[in-house]
């Protein structure tokens, strides 16, 4: 495992531990790794002297899980050292390879975002540094290498503060800015449900392109935010409100309100894509209840803190612009309560 201390890497990690495989995590030590585990510390940005732990030992791989989403350098170089030394390569991407806008129901055919490189250094942008990173599996090792197109992932763990901002807004309660509609449709996947499906994937030899994400609708907007109250307990009172008014007062959908999105292109790409090829793969999703209620608990067992990746910025809505929305009147804001 390249990584496999944060989120996605550790939820795979934990993944190949509870099956009894011998796991081996590569990772740069900011981080503790899971009991369990063979440790190699290193760091893949500084070239063959950051990879040289991976180099000295005269050990193979059945698989590598790779989840990095930087330069995509950074697995050209670890690909090619591992490709004589591991049978199969997986290489955690995203639906963000697709050219904006994907249509809804675009599948693993579509086009892709042109001009991006294996050799890319430096500060790429995300979509071009995840086809840069397909295109270094790829290279190094044919159809030995799946690419798991993941789409928005949540779940305990989660170190991006979607989920978890939700959670923490409505266990204060008191009435909550609801964005939009409640049977807005959502797509995503739990990021236990991803490692499971991707051990399961690799160990089957299944290469080429996967849209990694439940089927659109598997869960909406309304019983996402319904969950988070049943799972906190709080006394919160959902108030539903148009998007143009939210629109209007400078909210900033998907980074103020996380996982919301108005109609549109934007909606279209990040919750309509297909994903009936990993379904016939063996791809399922626990229901929305169990991924809201697991994240909570792992939420409180830090003491409600979630992590925050410093290469992301935090998400939420600020507490004044919420005051403000929340004074409007319902009548002229479009809002409804729910409870």
């Amino acid at each position: 495992m390249l990584g496999g201390t944060e989120f996605v890497g550790r939820a795979v990690t934990d993944a190949g531990l509870e099956r009894g495989w011998d796991v081996t995590v590569f990772h740069r030590g900011h981080h503790a790794p899971p009991p369990g585990v063979s440790a190699l510390t290193g760091d893949r940005t500084a070239g063959a002297a950051g990879l040289a732990p991976l180099a000295e030992r005269h050990r193979t791989w059945d698989l590598v899980v790779d989840t990095w989403s930087g330069a995509p350098s950074a697995v050209r170089d670890a690909a090619r050292l591992l490709s004589g030394r591991a049978g199969h390569f997986t290489y955690v991407s995203s639906r963000s390879v697709y050219a904006y806008p994907a249509a809804a129901g675009l599948d693993e055919d579509g086009p892709l975002v042109t001009g991006a490189s294996p050799d890319d250094g430096g500060d790429v942008p995300y979509d071009r540094a995840k086809r840069g990173g397909e295109l270094a599996a790829l290279d190094a090792f044919g159809d030995r290498a799946l690419l798991a197109r993941a789409g928005l992932i949540i779940g305990p763990g989660e170190n991006i503060g979607r989920l978890p901002w939700w959670l923490s807004r409505i266990a204060r309660g008191g009435p909550v800015i609801a964005p939009g509609r409640p049977e807005a449709e959502l797509q995503y996947i739990d990021a236990r449900d991803l490692a499971e499906w991707l051990l399961d994937a690799a160990a089957g030899g299944l290469h080429g392109a996967y849209n990694t994400v439940s089927r659109p609708g598997h869960t909406t907007m309304g019983e996402l935010l319904a969950a988070c109250v049943a799972a906190t307990g709080a006394d919160a009172e959902l108030r539903w409100t148009d998007p143009e008014v939210l629109l209007a007062a400078g909210v900033e959908p998907w980074s103020d309100l996380p996982v919301w999105l108005p109609p549109g292109e934007l909606y279209d790409t990040l919750h309509r894509g297909d994903h009936t090829r990993a379904y016939a793969a063996g791809l399922r999703c626990r229901p929305v209840g169990e991924t809201v209620a697991d994240t909570w608990a792992w939420l409180c067992a830090r003491g409600g803190s979630a992590p925050q990746r410093p290469d992301r910025p935090p998400v939420g809505l600020d507490p004044r612009l919420e005051a403000k929305l929340l004074a409007l009147d319902p009548s002229l804001s479009g809002a409804c309560r729910t409870e």
